[in-house]
């Protein structure tokens, strides 16, 4: 194994430099999985891919390899937080996932194909960002986004299966079938339900007719409804 050492060298390198590089773009923008995190990734992936070579061939590399595309994701889910209805993390996962990719590129003596991958994650990362702040910039166009959406009726607390079931009338005789009617906020004197749509489209019109419709009940104090972008 002593001869394979210039081999491991020079992956090991390959894979710690390139890792380095996208590291220091995402600690860089303080990123909860940082420089040393996507080294290490990086590093890791390309020792075993290394091993995998040096015990069994080209055979046992694409074993590892294929251990280390599972293996991976286990990490990256440890990235990606849940806040209120957004999801935060998932770029720093996905970065995760390639820098994994790039080390094992390197790990299977591939430093070119590591090289290229690295110059496109960090592309992905950094020129693209101009683009997304553009798009999410837009107005939400509620006919043409798929989108989530949310009637909300706030009611008084023994009002809640009314107020509950007239959710489910008005949005289905609006032709707007109901995935569920949750209690988003409960207080004392007043629980605010919201019902979000199985539709990933809809018309604001029609939305501000069911809230009109739903302010008309006695039991319902206020009405309205949110959209929010897919995740």
């Amino acid at each position: 194994m002593l001869s394979h050492l210039p081999q491991s060298f020079v992956a090991f390198a390959t894979a710690f430099v390139l890792g380095t590089l996208i590291g220091a773009e995402r600690q860089w923008r303080q990123r909860s999985a940082g420089l040393r995190t996507t080294v290490l990734v990086a590093l890791g992936a390309a020792a075993f891919a290394d091993l995998g070579i040096q015990l069994a061939g080209p055979e046992g590399s694409t074993r590892i390899v294929a251990y280390i595309v599972s293996g991976i994701g286990f990490l990256g889910a440890g990235v990606i937080l849940k806040d209120g209805a957004n999801i935060r993390g998932l770029n720093t996962a996905g970065t995760l996932w390639c820098s994994a990719a790039v080390g094992a590129f390197s790990g299977c003596g591939y430093p070119g194909q590591a090289t290229l991958l690295t110059f496109f994650v960090l592309a992905g990362n950094t020129l693209l960002r101009p683009l997304v702040n553009y798009i999410n910039r837009r107005p939400v166009d509620e006919t043409s986004t798929e989108a989530q959406y949310t009637v909300h009726a706030t009611c008084a607390p023994e009002d809640v299966p009314d107020v509950r079931d007239l959710l489910f009338d008005k949005l289905e005789a609006a032709h707007y079938p109901v995935r569920e009617v949750a209690v988003l906020t409960e207080s004392d004197d007043l629980v605010e339900l919201g019902a979000t749509l199985v539709a990933s489209s809809a018309a604001a019109g029609e939305l501000d007719q069911v809230v009109t419709t739903l302010e008309k009940s006695p039991a319902v104090k206020t009405a309205t409804w949110t959209a929010s972008t897919v995740t």
